[in-house]
């Protein structure tokens, strides 16, 4: 029987986190790192790849790069089979490269929407469909989805940010329940807002030095008081990534400062 500790280790694992040259996809990987995983990534241009493998070395993990693009099935399918010839078979994957288009939708073009879902909602599925086959030959997988609040809610300015995250919240459950009989769990995280590169503009000080507007309206709905950071995710991504949630199957884990739980408080 494993011990406790040994529930949660991702010793001999191999990890690949879409989009991990910053943010929370690198909080995560520096995470599975220390639970022992081997660290591989992918971002769209080989600069990225360069400046997050560097960040990398400089946090004393041995990162393994990949250019691709999470949308083009074709590639996805040449940069798995690499990554199983030169690396080993994916463990745990992780769909974190996403997108958002902040424009009121009677403002936004057919086009940009089409492009949010692509790589928030399509880009999920191909990665998947990429890696289960040998998940199902190895016995055992882990896929992690980085759903969101809006995967529940809806907001202005992001109705296909919403529209693609509440369809992968759905992709979540029905990869569990297509695949849960070969020992796959597909499980998804759900931010709330994490104070990334991303999010910086609508933290951005006002030239008066208070508070953004939006800053302000976020502060006032998290029952925590805060936004969050990037290691708030670490845990929970642990956690689903290892033996300790082999149980766990097609669940979302919002980790939104209670958000979600809140109707706000009496004016």
């Amino acid at each position: 029987m494993r011990t406790f500790d040994q529930q949660f280790s991702l010793e001999g694992k191999i990890a690949l986190i879409t989009g991990a040259a910053y943010g929370i996809g690198f909080a995560i990987a520096e995470a599975f790192a220390a639970a022992g995983a081997t660290i591989v990534f992918n971002t769209s241009r080989q600069e990225s790849v360069d400046r997050a493998l560097e960040d990398y070395e400089k946090a004393g993990i041995r990162a393994h790069g990949f250019v691709c693009d999470v949308t083009d099935e074709k590639a996805v399918q040449e940069m798995v089979s690499q990554i199983e010839s030169s690396i080993g078979v994916i463990d745990i994957l992780v769909n974190n490269a996403g997108i958002i288009k902040r424009i009121p939708m009677c403002e936004m073009s057919a086009e940009d929407f089409r492009k949010v879902v692509d790589v928030d909602l399509n880009a999920p599925f191909i990665m998947s469909k990429a890696v289960i086959p040998s998940m199902i030959k190895k016995g055992h997988g882990k896929i992690i989805n980085i759903c969101s609040m809006m995967s529940e809610l809806g907001r202005e300015t992001v109705s296909a940010y919403a529209a693609a995250k509440g369809g992968l919240k759905m992709l979540t459950r029905n990869i569990a329940s297509e695949y849960g009989a070969y020992n796959i769990q597909c499980n998804g995280i759900g931010p709330g807002y994490i104070a990334t590169p991303q999010t910086a503009p609508l933290r951005q000080p006002q030239p008066d030095g208070s508070r953004h507007p939006f800053d302000r309206f976020i502060i006032a709905k998290t029952p925590a008081e805060r936004w969050g950071e990037p290691e708030d995710l670490q845990g929970p991504a642990v956690f689903l990534a290892s033996d300790a949630s082999n149980f766990v199957n097609g669940q979302i884990l919002y980790v939104d400062g209670g958000i979600l739980a809140y109707i706000g408080k009496q004016p």
